[in-house]
């Protein structure tokens, strides 16, 4: 094991891409996109980070040339001090992947038969794997799962049933495509609760990618944003959050129809009936404003709505001007032909 307090490290990294379009009725002409251009961050040991930005913006390419499944167009990068492109399969046994809606299981086999098949690759001893499955099927609540096929799983069970198999072998290092798509309220808690266990007792490194920015202010103590292929922000999420002056949403049902609620501490923005819609800054903490409005009005009913990730990078770089054409977005056309996001280990 390297001896090193960066498990990743990403120095100057691009990624170009050569697409074909059509430029005629008969003429296609070739030209570069680049979706990753020249983007540099480091992630110690242990550590958690949100990985976030639009879609198109970069993200997918990142991970993938983290976990060796794209070669970088220039620039540097280590994984656990291994060059994820040059030891693919080295690096695997280092690693889980969760790819959102690109599922590591065999899908018409029952989950269990899945997890078997990862305990031969990986090649995990037998006691270790029987107490790692133990664990993933008590704390994501898979007992009732692992005798039904993959293709019979709704999103949030097999989002569920993928995150147990990228940790059966205990890698060093995770990375999460939206680990909570999928699933309500409980099962969401149920997750950050287990990925924040697994960050404290193992010292699991965490590179997480979402758009609910729940996940992010639960599980993460920084955030980096990409935005067109470029590191646009890393710091804090409230940081994020004042320097886009983004807003959350509190949507609250009244007894009955009354005029717009006022207060000091939000803005009434929309009102439809017995329902309004009050917008604050989303670095402010809901419960004063919560408390002022029960205080005064009749309220039955409430909720609090997180800004769009869309939304903040928007606001942030509403004055920055368009990228070049070049630059427009992340084409992601995975050339890669192996359909399995995972660089599994084969002997």
């Amino acid at each position: 094991m390297a001896d090193t307090a960066d498990m990743i490290e990403v120095d100057g990294v691009e990624k170009v891409f050569t697409v074909r379009r059509r430029a005629g009725l008969l003429r296609r002409e070739k030209r570069e996109v680049r979706a990753v251009d020249g983007i540099s961050f480091r992630v110690a040991r242990g550590e958690m980070v949100g990985y976030i930005g639009p879609n198109g913006a970069g993200k997918s390419t990142t991970i993938k040339m983290l976990t060796g499944i794209l070669t970088p167009s220039g620039g540097r990068v280590r994984v656990a001090g291994i060059d994820p492109a040059r030891e693919r399969t080295r690096l695997a046994r280092r690693i889980g992947v969760v790819f959102g809606q690109r599922t590591t299981l065999w899908w018409d086999l029952p989950l269990k038969d899945s997890y078997r098949l990862a305990h031969r690759m990986y090649r995990i001893p037998d006691r270790r794997f029987r107490e790692n499955l133990d664990r993933c099927v008590e704390l994501l609540d898979l007992a009732e799962l692992l005798d039904v096929p993959v293709r019979q799983l709704s999103l949030g069970q097999r989002m569920r049933g993928d995150i147990a198999a990228a940790l059966l072998h205990d890698p060093e290092v995770l990375y999460l495509d939206e680990p909570t798509i999928g699933l309500d309220v409980i099962s969401k808690a149920k997750v950050r609760g287990f990925l924040r266990r697994l960050n404290e007792e193992n010292g699991t490194t965490v590179l997480l990618t979402t758009h609910d920015l729940t996940d992010i202010e639960q599980l993460c103590g920084r955030v980096m944003v990409i935005d067109h292929g470029r590191l646009m922000y890393e710091g804090s999420l409230d940081g994020l959050h004042e320097a886009g002056g983004s807003e959350r949403t509190l949507v609250v049902d009244l007894e009955r129809e009354l005029p717009p609620m006022v207060t000091e501490l939000a803005r009434t923005v929309r009102v439809e009936g017995p329902r309004q819609w009050l917008a604050f800054p989303a670095a402010q903490s809901a419960a004063p404003l919560v408390a002022a409005l029960a205080e005064r009005y009749p309220v039955a009913d409430l909720s609090v709505r997180e800004p769009e990730i869309e939304t903040v990078i928007a606001k942030m770089y509403a004055e920055r001007p368009a990228p070049a054409p070049d630059q427009e977005s992340d084409p992601d056309p995975d050339p890669d032909p192996d359909p399995d996001p995972v660089p599994v280990s084969g002997g």
